[in-house]
């Protein structure tokens, strides 16, 4: 049986353990920094992944779509601690610091931060909290916020491109975006809001750029994407459903029968 723990402590402070291999789709709504101790976290943007492994420290951009996965390896379990960054104490803090506005390239395709030596002292700090009964006192943990925005400062001012920005997300690309992400199971509102737009602008830009409605479009880029994982990469209808944006098994044996005439078992059994 696949074991979760997770604790949280001071409404910032979250303890991840797993022991099987985990995957789920996230937006953050606010900045989050995390510390690897074991396993390995396999992050994917759009068609764009990462991996990260035990000793490195990622930054998650708020309010960008993700696909995470969480290994265990070499018979450790994943584990990790993370911690959300509010926009107050942001806000705060880059008032008396000063921003990095030349970042070049796409922050999705590299790693944000930089392995260093304070970054495992911290974390290894915040450790002992999860073992206390009590809630962690407010102005501990501002000051534990100061702390690791500080570190993140000198380690890597590059961040501070992402965590010094308060701007409200704007309308962007909506064709490349959508190319992107189409196999990511999210409703149409949410689609909106992190393309900029309100469903209803939404729905009349996606109908102009590709002559269909969102929903029947969706629909047949996961199929088509299906199609191909299990006749190319001779996958199971188990192990692709979910990966093209399918919430389960059953809806995407119906759906694909529907569209091609037969049952994606047949593709297996070829």
């Amino acid at each position: 049986m696949k074991t979760i723990n997770t604790t949280e402590k001071g409404k910032v402070f979250i303890t991840c353990k797993i022991d099987e291999e985990y995957n789920w789709e996230n937006v953050y709504p606010q900045h989050i920094v995390a510390y690897i101790y074991s396993g390995e976290l396999e992050l994917t943007y759009g068609i764009d992944t990462l991996t990260f492994v035990e000793g490195d420290t990622i930054l998650v951009p708020k309010n960008q779509l993700s696909r995470s996965i969480k290994r265990p390896v070499n018979g450790q379990p994943f584990k990790c601690v993370s911690m959300s960054l509010p926009e107050e104490e942001l806000r705060k803090f880059y008032l008396d610091h000063t921003i990095l506005e030349t970042w070049t390239g796409d922050i999705m395709k590299q790693r944000p931060l930089k392995k260093h030596s304070l970054f495992d002292s911290f974390f290894e700090s915040l450790l002992p909290y999860f073992d206390i009964q009590d809630e962690l006192p407010e102005k501990l943990v501002l000051i534990k916020i100061q702390e690791v925005l500080t570190i993140i400062d000198n380690v890597d001012k590059r961040a501070s491109s992402i965590l010094g920005t308060f701007k409200e997300i704007g309308k962007i690309d909506l064709e490349k975006y959508m190319e992107e992400h189409y196999m990511y199971n999210l409703s149409l509102e949410r689609f909106a809001f992190l393309t900029g737009r309100s469903l209803t602008t939404f729905k009349s830009d996606f109908k102009k750029i590709f002559k269909n409605t969102p929903g029947k479009w969706l629909v047949e880029k996961r199929l088509d994407l299906a199609h191909y994982k299990l006749n190319n990469q001779e996958l199971k209808s188990s192990d692709v459903y979910l990966s093209v944006g399918f919430e389960n098994l059953s809806h995407f044996s119906f759906a694909f029968k529907k569209a091609f005439g037969y049952n994606p078992s047949s593709l297996q059994s070829n």
